[in-house]
Parts: structure tokens; sequence; C-alpha cells
């Protein structure tokens, strides 16, 4: 699953990150409102290729304890409108379903480094 959804990423296709969800499945970044059900996760994913076209992720760990995971990133790239250089690291916890389809994300990156960066300060 994780090699699936690092796959799915580095695609560039937001369906394809949402097809790594359950139909009902969701995410939440950072505390945020979620993102819920897959056209919706496609929604979000599309914002991230917007705002980073060249986003490339890493999976750099990962630690499962029966159906609920936590997959460890780092995504680099450009931003779109700064072309600054990113190097982002964040995780998710996942639930997921026999299918092995995420139900529930709960992702985490520090937003104020993210922020710097695209600045470049």
């Amino acid at each position: 699953m994780a090699a699936a959804y690092t796959s799915a990423w580095n695609s560039g296709s937001a369906e394809a990150v949402a097809a790594c969800y359950a139909p009902d499945g969701w995410i939440v970044i950072n505390n945020g409102a979620p993102w819920e059900g897959r056209a919706r996760v496609a929604e979000m994913a599309a914002g991230f290729f917007a705002d980073v076209p060249d986003l490339a992720l890493t999976c750099d760990a990962v630690r499962r304890a029966g159906q609920h995971v936590v997959y460890c990133w780092t995504f680099t790239g450009h931003h779109a409108a700064t072309r600054r250089p990113l190097r982002v690291p964040g995780w998710e916890e996942w639930d997921l379903n026999a299918d092995l389809k995420v139900t529930a994300s709960r992702g985490w990156y520090d937003a104020e480094d993210y922020a710097r960066q695209v600045a470049g300060s």
C-alpha cells in the first residue's frame, strides 16, 4: 500500500491518489477541515500538484499495527508561484480496510516551515 501510494503521488495524477482511498475515505491535514470521499481527496491532491507541479514524494518509513499504519514521507519540488525549492517532511496516520484502501487519514507537516520555504526565508 505504501509503495502504491508513493507511486500515485509521483504519477502527478490526483485521481491516482484518490484511488488509494476507499470510496468514503477521508483525509484531514494539520487538523483542518476533512476532505471526504474520493472526489474531495482528488481535489486535495490537485491542490498540492498546482502548488508544487514537480512534486516528488519519497516514503521514509512505514509502521503498522493491524489495520493502522503510519506512513512517513518527504516531498520535494518547487513552489509554482515563487519557484523556491521545497523539502517538506511529514506523515499520515491511516486506517485501512480489508482491501488496503485508506478509510481515514490524519496528515501532518510543519506548515510554518513550508511557508518559510515558499517565501525563501
